[in-house]
């Protein structure tokens, strides 16, 4: 990977993006594409007609017809991130709901985080279940920590979490044959107005249920906060002013260009709070603060920095909130797992071992977690892209969708409580169970070699050792509920490996791991590739 020389900088004149092109071609361009969800819903830009009016259209008549079908009769929660599309789509959104008569709710105070959305939905739902008359749902427009001339459109069932394959498929096929009949048919009510209500109120008030805030206020903790331009600034303001946290929060400027954030390591935008070049500028304030952190545009990532480590690895924050909530930080049962997805670090696994609890490893995607964070069964769900959910402080669901805030004000709650910030934390897991070093490539490959990897068998795999040791195991569906990986993972004792084909470039991504130091990964790194080629051949 080639880093751009001005990456970690502030962006030029020239590096930002025209917005009044951009709304214009929204409105104007044909679809160019048709609707395709990924694993966070479909993203697309209006410059190349990936995402204009016309899919937001579609798309939201298809969710329309959808509810329908499953009798969810109840208000739609609609959210949006702080993009330049999100504003234009989230009205059109409106208008197609309002004329399909949806009742549809929307934050007073305007863009509104991806959690805050599943949040609502579970407590008009009561946990999420059905048994609340009618049930209710929500839409949360947003690419999340994508450039800013990218938009998005997710949705949430009313589980509030990430809708499944099953539901994505149903409204992507309804959606483009809507797209392929002009639209012609799809009623829109021009100008309609949502139902207001004040969501950073019923969110913020209730953060005393999730986290030890009373351990936060009496610590003299000094905490600070980079919302990166995005929807939790109004939420970040709320829990400073409300809450009785010293809380700076270091940038409350909003602005869809995002001429406030650093490069990324390809010269691009990317409001990614994960990146140690989007976030230069708070890593260069870390020793003004006990613990600062960030999130990306909707808030459903998180950033931790800290005097100690600086910016912590997201698998590395993963691990030190586990030891904590599970190491006596949180009173719930001896049933409750560990979820965590197959390309986390594995020093996550040896920290559930040495807890003695259960852990549930999953492909990718935040929706396997959804079950789990329901009913109570998980009490910590994360991804190795900085996003993670957990249980109330009664055990009970706060969210079954990615919350970026939680994770930051946690890091403050076990820095009051321990008087150790997660990096100081982190070296310590690192003590016992060793250093592990992560990263993540691409390899080119072709549609054919892609289609191939996503239907791979254990038996394709040739060899037995992988950087100077045995194999263990060799996966293609995951241990913790049996669902396929779409991909490869192979593991050894102190590394791992795993492949998976890219759903929107002619790559596939190989997640690898050592537990000791920097060589082996190399060496894991480079027979990956050999491995996963043969597989492919064969």
């Amino acid at each position: 990977m080639s880093v751009d020389p001005r990456a970690g900088q502030l962006p030029r004149e020239g590096d930002l993006i025209d917005v009044d092109a951009l709304l214009a071609a929204y409105f104007e361009r044909p679809p160019a594409a048709p609707v395709a969800f990924g694993t966070s819903g479909h993203r697309g830009t209006s410059l190349d007609g990936s995402f204009t009016e016309a899919h937001v259209v579609a798309i939201s008549a298809a969710v329309c017809r959808y509810r329908d079908e499953q009798g969810t009769s109840g208000p739609l929660y609609l959210g949006r991130d702080t993009h330049a599309l999100s504003t234009p789509a989230f009205q059109t959104i409106v208008e197609v709901l309002a004329a399909h008569g949806v009742d549809v709710v929307v934050d007073t105070e305007g863009a509104t985080p991806t959690p805050v959305i599943s949040h609502a939905i579970l407590t008009h739902n009561q946990g999420g279940s059905r048994a609340h008359n009618p049930p209710a749902d929500g839409i949360v427009v947003t690419p999340s920590h994508n450039p800013p001339g990218d938009g998005g459109f997710k949705y949430n069932p009313p589980h509030g979490g990430p809708a499944d394959t099953d539901v994505t498929g149903w409204i992507e096929r309804v959606a483009n044959e809507l797209l392929e009949g002009g639209l012609d048919d799809v009623p829109r009510e021009r100008g309609a107005a949502p139902a207001g209500r004040d969501l950073v109120s019923a969110y913020v008030d209730d953060l005393g249920s999730v986290i030890d805030l009373d351990a936060i206020r009496g610590s003299g903790l000094r905490l600070g906060v980079d919302p990166l331009g995005g929807a939790s600034l109004v939420y970040w303001q709320a829990i400073r002013d409300r809450l009785g946290l010293d809380l700076e929060i270091v940038n409350e400027e909003l602005d869809p260009t995002f001429r406030f954030v650093p490069l990324d390591w390809d010269g691009k935008i990317r409001m990614d709070c994960s990146s140690p070049y989007a976030m230069a500028r708070l890593r260069d304030m870390a020793d003004r603060f006990d613990v600062a952190f960030a999130n990306d545009p909707d808030a459903d990532r998180h950033g931790i920095v800290t005097p100690s480590a600086g910016l912590i690895a997201p698998n590395h924050h993963l691990a030190v909130c586990i030891s904590y909530l599970f190491g006596g930080a949180r009173d719930w049962g001896p049933d409750v797992g560990i979820g965590k997805t197959l390309v986390s670090s594995s020093i996550i696994d040896r920290v559930a071992e040495d807890l003695g609890r259960r852990l549930v490893e999953v492909p990718v995607g935040f929706k396997w977690f959804v079950p789990g964070l329901l009913d109570g069964t998980i009490g910590f769900g994360g991804e190795e892209s900085a996003g993670a959910s957990f249980l109330r402080r009664d055990g009970t669901a706060w969210s079954t969708d990615k919350d970026g805030l939680i994770p930051c004000l946690l890091a403050a709650e076990m820095t009051a409580k321990t008087g150790k910030d997660p990096g100081q934390l982190y070296a310590e897991l690192a003590d016992r169970f060793g250093e592990a070093v992560y990263r993540r490539t691409d390899v080119a490959a072709t549609p054919a070699q892609k289609d191939v990897l996503k239907r791979l068998s254990p038996d394709q795999v040739e060899g037995d050792e992988l950087a100077g040791e045995p194999i263990t195991a060799v996966l293609t569906e995951a241990p913790g509920n049996g669902a396929p990986i779409g991909g490869l993972k192979v593991v050894a004792e102190h590394g791992w490996f795993a492949a998976r084909p890219s759903g929107t470039e002619d790559v596939y991504k190989v997640y690898a791991e050592s537990l000791d130091g920097e060589p082996r990964l190399e060496r894991i790194l480079g027979e990956a590739e050999a491995i996963v080629g043969k597989a492919l051949e064969g």
